[in-house]
């Protein structure tokens, strides 16, 4: 069991929460997630670790009220206990000197960006963080991505708070001003396709961290393949990260909707029990 120990709202949808898990703790680096599975009746789904505190022995973790798990999950307060947490699973982020490094977040794709700012950061690069989101109450993290960054760049789609735009046209007014040298985006996987067809056009070499469906998280499943270069890779163990120039974002965002009605379904059933 792994308990909850501190909750934060960023916004209507989006929740951050600390919670016990030492050994997680100790082992994660940039880019780990984990699997996470409420109760003994519930599903298991892949959350990134955001930050953690070995000295504490905890993990950050952040999720959006989207299905029925990760809402029953920002239900939750202070106090309650996860049945389980397996990790920290998947490839870390590869780190090197790069030069100056563009990290693209989009919603809650900025909770696992941060990590992988802090050790681009840390390994000497210039880090120019662009943040993005739907409206200013979608925008998370912001204090600590500043904390984190050399410069810190906010697009919203309806202009509400930094710039009225894209994330992609964020990126595209740093390329086109500077040499880029690498960049990272984590988001949705829409936007991590535009993403990846802008810094192709400029070809800035770039990786993008992939949110496919999952279930057990050590390559059994096979629910989370993805076609990489017109090969298959597994999420869970190859990735999450991969040359986001090579990754069939088409086909992924296809697969993603594979289990949309029985979701939606699902959601349904599980809202009729919470209002009765």
């Amino acid at each position: 069991m792994n308990k909850i120990v501190k909750k934060v709202q960023f916004s209507e949808k989006v929740f951050g929460f600390d919670v016990e898990a030492p050994l997680i703790a100790k082992a994660r680096r940039a880019g780990h997630f984990v699997i996470v599975r409420l109760d003994e009746h519930g599903e298991r789904i892949p959350l990134t670790i955001a930050d953690s505190n070995p000295e504490r022995g905890t993990i950050s973790l952040v999720t959006q009220m989207m299905g029925v798990t990760s809402t029953k999950l920002c239900r939750m307060n202070v106090g309650d206990q996860i049945m389980d947490i397996v990790g920290p699973l998947g490839k870390a982020t590869h780190i090197e000197k790069f030069g100056t490094v563009v990290c693209a977040g989009g919603g809650v794709g900025v909770a696992p960006m941060l990590p992988i700012m802090k050790a681009m950061r840390e390994a000497g690069n210039k880090v120019i963080s662009i943040l993005a989101g739907r409206t200013k109450d979608l925008i998370i993290l912001e204090e600590q991505v500043r904390q984190a960054s050399d410069e810190v760049i906010i697009m919203t789609d309806d202009g509400s708070y930094g710039i009225k735009g894209l994330i992609t046209n964020g990126i595209e007014s740093v390329i086109q001003r500077e040499k880029v040298d690498f960049c990272v985006t984590i988001g949705p996987a829409i936007m991590m396709k535009f993403v990846s067809l802008l810094t192709q056009k400029y070809n800035v070499p770039t990786v993008a961290s992939l949110n496919t469906i999952m279930v057990d998280g050590t390559g059994m499943c096979g629910a989370c393949r993805v076609s990489v270069g017109g090969e298959t890779k597994f999420v869970c163990v190859d990735g999450p990260e991969f040359d986001a120039h090579k990754v069939n974002f088409d086909e992924m965002i296809m697969r993603l909707g594979a289990y949309r009605e029985q979701e939606a379904e699902a959601f349904k059933r599980y809202q009729k029990t919470i209002q009765s």
